[in-house]
C-alpha cells in the first residue's frame, strides 16, 4: 500500500487516491477502537440496573468492570507481537469475531459469574482495536505525519464515548442494559465486514519467524522498560485509567447518587467530557505537528486534570468549595463543566503513542505501541478495581482525590524520566 507520507511530488490526483485508499481502512479500523470504547463505558450510565439485575453492590460491579481491563491488558503483549507477525488485517478480523462472541454472552447469560467471563472475553477482543490502526499508521507514515493521524485515531475511537451517553442511557432506560451489549455484538459484525472489504491482506514478515514468541514477548517489556520509554509508560498507567474511571463508571455514579440527576440527565451531562475526548485528541495532534512540545503539553495537561478531580471533590457535600461558597453542595453544572475540562486534558493521550513512536525500528513498532497500550490498560485495570474498596470506604469523593493523586505522582515521574539528559543516556 502507497504510503501517505511518500506522496510528497506526485500529481495532486494520485496523491488524493492514495490518502484515499490509506485513509479508509485506517478510519474502517478505528470503529473497532469506537466499539471498544463504547462496550467499556456502557456499565458507566447503567451500574445501578446492572448491579440490581446482578445482585451485587457498586463496589463490586466495579471489581468486575476490572476484569475487562485486566483482560485487555494481558493480550497487550501477544496482540503487539502477532501484528508484527501476521499483520493487520488477520489480527483485526480474529478479534472482532472474540468481541461479537463476548457482547452476545454478555447480553444473554445471567448473573455475576456470567457478566464475568463476558468481561474477560470483550477485554480480550478488544485489546487490539486501537493497536490495529495505530500499527497500520505507524508502518505507513513518518513520525511527523503519525502525531497527528494518531490522534485522529483516537478522537474517532473515542467517539464510542458519545454512543454510550445519552443514547445509551436511553436505550438501557427503555429497553434495558442487555440490549446495549446485543447492539454491540451487531456492531461489531458489521465493521468486522467493512474490515474484510476495505483492508489489505499484508505478507507476514518472515524475519520476525525467527524469532521464538516468548522472546519477542520479551522485548515488549524490554521496550516498554527502556529509558526512552519508562516514563511514556508510568504516565499512560494513570492516564487512561483516570479517564475511563469518571466516564465508565464513577462520573455517572456521582452525578445520579451525589448531585441526584435523573439517569438521562446524567448521559447528558457526560456528554461535554465525551466530546472532548473526541474532538481533543485531533486538536492535539495538530497542534502538536504544527508546535511541538509534546513533553511539556502532556506534563501539564495531565497536572490540569489532577486539578480538576480534586475540585470535583472539594465541591461535593461539605467540601471545601462547596463550604467556601456557602452552599451544601455545587450544582452539577459545575461537575459538567470540570468533566469537560477534564477530557479537554486528558485528550493529549496520543502524544504518549508519538513519543514512543519515534525511538523504536519500524519492525518493532507493534510492539512499542504495544507496551504502551499495555500501560494504559493495566493501570485502568488496577486503578480501577483499587476504586471499588475506597469508594465503598470513603465514598465517591475518595475516589476522585484517589485519582487527581495518582495523576500528580505519575505526571511529575514523566516529566522527570522523560528529560533530555535522562533518555539521552
Amino acid at each position: 500500500m502507497t504510503s501517505i507520507a511518500d506522496t510528497r511530488g506526485q500529481p495532486e490526483g494520485s496523491a488524493v487516491r492514495n490518502a484515499f485508499l490509506f485513509g479508509t481502512p485506517l478510519l474502517v479500523l478505528a470503529l473497532g477502537h469506537m466499539l471498544s470504547n463504547l462496550l467499556r463505558t456502557l456499565p458507566g450510565v447503567a451500574a445501578d440496573v446492572i448491579a440490581a439485575d446482578l445482585a451485587v453492590s457498586p463496589d463490586t460491579l466495579a471489581s468486575l468492570t476490572g476484569a475487562y481491563h485486566f483482560a485487555f491488558a494481558a493480550g497487550q503483549i501477544p496482540v503487539g507481537v502477532a501484528l508484527d507477525r501476521y499483520g493487520v488485517r488477520s489480527v483485526s478480523l480474529t478479534l472482532f469475531a472474540i468481541v461479537t462472541i463476548g457482547a452476545v454472552l454478555a447480553a444473554c447469560i445471567g448473573g455475576a459469574a456470567g457478566f464475568l467471563i463476558a468481561q474477560i472475553i470483550l477485554g480480550i477482543g478488544c485489546c487490539g482495536m486501537l493497536l490495529c490502526p495505530m500499527t497500520l499508521a505507524a508502518k505507513t507514515l513518518t513520525a511527523e505525519k503519525f502525531g497527528l493521524w494518531s490522534g485522529l485515531i483516537q478522537g474517532v475511537g473515542n467517539s464510542g464515548m458519545l454512543l454510550s451517553a445519552s443514547p445509551m442511557a436511553w436505550l438501557v432506560e427503555h429497553h434495558g442494559w442487555r440490549t446495549g451489549f446485543g447492539l454491540s455484538a451487531a456492531l461489531a459484525v458489521t465493521v468486522a465486514f467493512l474490515v474484510w472489504l476495505t483492508v489489505p491482506k499484508a505478507a507476514p514478515d518472515t524475519s520476525e519467524r525467527k524469532a521464538t514468541l516468548r522472546s519477542e514477548a520479551r522485548q515488549v517489556v524490554r521496550i516498554g522498560l527502556s529509558p526512552a520509554v519508562r516514563g511514556v509508560v508510568i504516565l499512560a498507567f494513570a492516564s487512561f485509567a483516570a479517564g475511563i474511571a469518571i466516564r465508565g463508571l464513577w462520573g455517572g455514579v456521582w452525578l445520579m447518587e451525589i448531585k441526584h440527576v435523573s439517569r438521562l440527565e446524567a448521559g447528558n451531562a457526560l456528554l461535554p467530557l465525551t466530546l472532548a475526548l473526541v474532538a481533543g485528541p485531533m486538536l492535539y495532534g495538530i497542534a502538536d505537528r504544527r508546535f511541538g512540545h509534546r513533553r511539556l503539553v502532556l506534563t501539564l495537561t495531565h497536572l490540569v486534570a489532577a486539578a480538576v478531580l480534586l475540585a470535583v471533590a472539594a465541591g461535593g457535600p461539605s467540601g471545601l468549595l462547596s463550604s467556601a461558597v456557602g452552599v451544601a453542595q455545587l450544582p452539577p453544572g459545575f461537575d459538567v463543566a470540570a468533566f469537560f475540562v477534564l477530557g479537554a486534558a486528558l485528550a493529549s493521550q496520543p502524544l504518549l503513542f508519538a513519543m514512543a513512536r519515534v525511538v523504536v525500528a519500524p519492525e518493532n513498532v507493534g510492539k512499542a505501541l504495544a507496551a504502551v497500550n499495555l500501560a494504559f490498560f493495566a493501570g485502568a485495570a488496577i486503578l480501577q478495581s483499587g476504586t471499588g474498596p475506597i469508594a465503598a470506604s470513603f465514598g465517591v469523593g475518595a475516589v476522585m482525590v484517589f485519582l487527581a493523586i495518582v495523576l500528580i505522582a505519575t505526571a511529575t515521574a514523566f516529566a522527570v524520566l522523560t528529560s533530555p539528559s535522562r533518555t539521552a543516556r
